[in-house]
């Protein structure tokens, strides 16, 4: 019988061929995922670029989009990630700015600090020694860049605004989180009557639902901050009492901002009810004065006078002149922060009601109403300048004819009382706006002019 062949030597080539297979598969894989990352990597990169390169970042906003399209374009994305994911540089300079200075001084966070009676209370809080921290979403309802000074000058005195929207709920909770506010003086509001015909949805969308989110979060805290909001006058509606009283009617709203500023305070009701948030409701009479808004009739007169434009003078349907209780801004920023000192603390403790809870409104007025053409008849001394005046039928677009505050309360309470009269505060407004938009006034070229031909 024939010897079978030895193939014990084939079978340990053909396993040392396969293992050097194996090891060659092994690289060119390991190589083939180097490549593929490296190469994922670049595209990434490419992108990244390419994007950057093409599309505006987030907190830029479009010249050509329309001003309702444009109110609240920071997104969740913009404020809670690069706001509250700042990191350790950002929480620094949120409790530096949130700390006080004076000995049992408040903690407060100032929404709407970028607007105007916001930053002139965030600055006389933090003169006095208290903590502030701002939170404003710099919307294009009027000029931002006017904001954005008002920022620059907090900054200076090292307020911190913090760039966010009231309905971005992780951002809230992170500020709650970070500071143990003692109180919250809340401005932040989608202001004026006539835009509320334009845009509706951002009268709802800030000032009945950021309100909640606002109260949410503050419900939640432990400890509970005690909370003083912006109401407004235009609550009293088509109330015909005269001067208006807290405790007047308000369920006639002419306007849906004056709706939305009712709702707020129905809302407040429900959560000092429910959960024990102590809240101060204080209802404004046209506040005015240096560094203030430009959708108001003084601040726009202004411009247009300089700029000889006509100016509307509206008269009510049965002739007679329109009149508002101008309040210059010194004293409406006394009153905010006498309600902020005789408020009690919440009773809550994490969203659970303890004991019965303080709940107010106040009205901030200057209870002496002035005909808007004597305002004019001011300005027109003030700029050495005649206006062109146009006077023409109040639209029905939600303006009351008249408004006068009685403000017994306030001055029972906390002591509120009003010394600027609209001359002196309009000479003060004049003298700030000539500053900032560097306007030399008639009597100075007047004077230059005489100079040089002397």
């Amino acid at each position: 019988m024939p010897t079978p062949p030895d193939t014990s030597k084939t079978l340990k080539l053909e396993r040392y061929n396969n293992y050097l297979r194996k090891i060659h598969s092994t690289k060119l894989i390991t190589a083939s995922s180097k490549l593929l990352f490296r190469a994922t990597l670049l595209i990434a990169l490419i992108l990244i670029l390419f994007f950057t390169i093409n599309y505006p970042p987030l907190s830029d906003t479009p010249h050509h989009v329309p001003p309702h399209h444009r109110l609240h374009h920071h997104s969740l994305l913009s404020t809670s990630l690069f706001s509250a994911g700042g990191g350790a540089a950002w929480e620094k300079q949120v409790r530096l700015s949130s700390t006080p200075r004076r000995t049992n001084g408040f903690s407060v966070l100032v929404t709407g600090a970028g607007g105007f009676v916001g930053s002139h209370c965030s600055l006389a809080l933090k003169k006095r020694g208290d903590g502030v921290l701002g939170l404003d979403n710099f919307n294009n309802y009027y000029d931002p860049s006017l904001k954005r000074a008002r920022q620059n000058l907090l900054s200076k005195h090292q307020v911190f605004i913090v760039e966010g929207d009231l309905n971005d709920g992780p951002l809230l909770t992170k500020l709650f989180d970070v500071v143990p506010f003692t109180h919250v003086l809340h401005l932040a509001a989608q202001a004026g009557v006539r835009y509320a015909m334009q845009n509706p949805q951002s009268y709802i969308s800030s000032n009945i639902a950021g309100f909640v989110n606002l109260l949410e979060v503050a419900k939640a805290a432990n400890p509970q901050p005690s909370i003083v909001w912006a109401s407004s006058s235009s609550v009293y509606g088509l109330n015909t009492e005269n001067p208006f009283s807290e405790r007047d009617r308000t369920d006639q709203p002419a306007s849906l901002y004056a709706a939305t500023k009712k709702a707020g305070e129905e809302i407040a009701h429900t959560y000092n009810h429910i959960y024990g948030l102590s809240l101060t409701g204080l209802r404004f009479f046209t506040v005015y004065g240096p560094w203030g808004r430009p959708d108001m009739a003084y601040f726009f007169f202004t411009k247009d006078i300089l700029q000889g434009k006509s100016i509307d003078i509206y008269k009510t349907h049965d002739q007679k002149e329109v009149a508002r209780d101008f309040t210059y801004i010194d004293d409406v920023v006394k009153g905010c922060l006498g309600a902020l000192d005789t408020a009690e603390k919440s009773t809550g403790s994490g969203g659970k009601k303890k004991g019965a809870a303080q709940l107010r409104v106040y009205n901030l007025g200057n209870t002496s109403p002035v005909p808007v053409g004597r305002l004019v008849s001011i300005l027109e001394g003030l700029l050495s300048t005649k206006a062109k005046k146009h006077v023409i039928t109040m639209p029905r677009n939600g303006d009351v004819p008249f408004t006068h505050a009685n403000v017994t309360l306030a001055f029972k309470d906390f002591g509120y009382k009003p010394t600027t009269d609209l001359s002196t505060g309009l000479r003060k407004f004049v003298k700030w706006y000539i500053s900032y938009y560097g306007i030399q006034s008639k009597t100075g070229k007047e004077s230059q002019a005489t100079g040089e031909s002397g």
